[in-house]
């Protein structure tokens, strides 16, 4: 199983927010680049980067953090947040980030979305957050009234490779994962990343059972409830 540390940047410093909530940032350091190199040297080979700045405002803001990671990890990294043009697409890919999460763009330019998905294949993921079953767009400011797992069946038919998918309401809270949820997801059987309430080993170790093949960590591992070796571990068990 892929385990994705999780790190989330805004006013350029490592963040954790509170289901999605702009105001119950807890801030953790200043240096991305440190925590990138503290989660391979635990033995990460996955990374998850999130621009809220970017997210928030449609357009990518710290693409040179994201560079600066490439270029001093082995990390396979993945960069989301204001993405929403083929430009920056290109941008992020010619810099060495390995998987390009289009989130807002997705529910809101089906052709682009296609179009994107058509021509880079796996190197676009489409991260689908998901507030009241409902997607929010926006960085999470705006719910639609798009039903969220009919949205993934017709990602499905675009296409898509994997979708990242958040359910907000448990984001940040250390509530623990909604195994029913995921389970009805990876029947869709494509890469389904599990993002949001990740608070345990048990999380983890449901996640694999239902045979879920990738979870994003984030908040469990900055306040000490987890330490990402265990996770790792737990990741790995019978052979993963």
């Amino acid at each position: 199983m892929k385990i994705f540390p999780a790190i989330d940047l805004l006013d350029q410093k490592v963040v954790r927010l509170y289901q999605g909530d702009y105001d119950q940032k807890e801030v953790f350091g200043d240096d991305p680049v440190a925590f990138a190199q503290s989660f391979e040297k635990a033995g990460a080979e996955y990374l998850h980067l999130v621009d809220l700045d970017g997210a928030k405002a449609g357009k990518l803001h710290y693409f040179g953090i994201a560079k600066k990671i490439v270029e001093n990890t082995n990390l396979f990294v993945e960069v989301g947040g204001g993405i929403r043009d083929e430009e920056t697409i290109e941008h992020c890919l010619s810099a060495g980030v390995d998987r390009v999460i289009l989130g807002t763009i997705a529910q809101k330019d089906p052709e682009f979305t296609q179009a994107m998905l058509k021509k880079y294949g796996s190197k676009i993921a489409i991260g689908v957050d998901a507030k009241d079953e409902k997607v929010a767009v926006e960085g999470w400011l705006e719910k639609t009234e798009t039903d969220a797992f009919e949205f993934c069946q017709q990602l499905v038919e675009w296409g898509a490779e994997t979708i990242i998918f958040t359910e907000i309401s448990r984001d940040g809270t250390g509530e623990g994962i909604n195994l029913p949820l995921y389970e009805k997801l990876n029947q869709l059987n494509i890469e389904i990343v599990a993002s949001g309430g990740v608070a345990s080993l048990k999380d983890i170790e449901g996640l694999k059972k239902l045979g879920v093949s990738s979870a994003i960590v984030g908040k469990s591992l900055y306040n000490g409830s987890l330490k990402l070796e265990d996770v790792l571990a737990a990741g790995k068990e019978d052979g993963q």
